[in-house]
């Protein structure tokens, strides 16, 4: 199973060590993240590859800016594969990507 990988304490830097922003910040994460997932799953399932490109760039976005390192990576392989009209990295780490935005409800 692949692992998230959770900077905390870059993710504090950039909320100036507020934890319950910082906390504000995951609950949006998370919920973003269940459409942006769904959205991702759809695209492989049509092999729409700019669909894949937009969900996968939500979700490495807001993982980058919160330190959540995994689903960065994750996402950006998927996003960069997109980008060359692919979905085939984002079908194989379809499940990588469900494993770790479950590991997030636990942050």
């Amino acid at each position: 199973m692949a692992d998230l990988h959770w900077n905390k304490a870059f993710a504090l830097e950039q909320t100036a060590g507020d934890e319950e922003l910082l906390e504000e910040l995951l609950v949006l994460f998370r919920d973003s993240s269940v459409s942006d997932y769904t959205q991702l799953q759809q695209a492989v399932a049509a092999g729409d590859a700019a669909g894949v490109v937009r969900a996968a760039h939500s979700l490495k976005g807001a993982a980058a800016s919160l330190g959540i390192e995994g689903i960065r990576q994750v996402a950006s392989h998927m996003e960069a594969d997109g980008r060359n009209n692919s979905v085939v990295v984002a079908r194989e780490q379809l499940t990588a990507m469900g494993d770790l935005l479950e590991q997030l409800k636990n942050l």
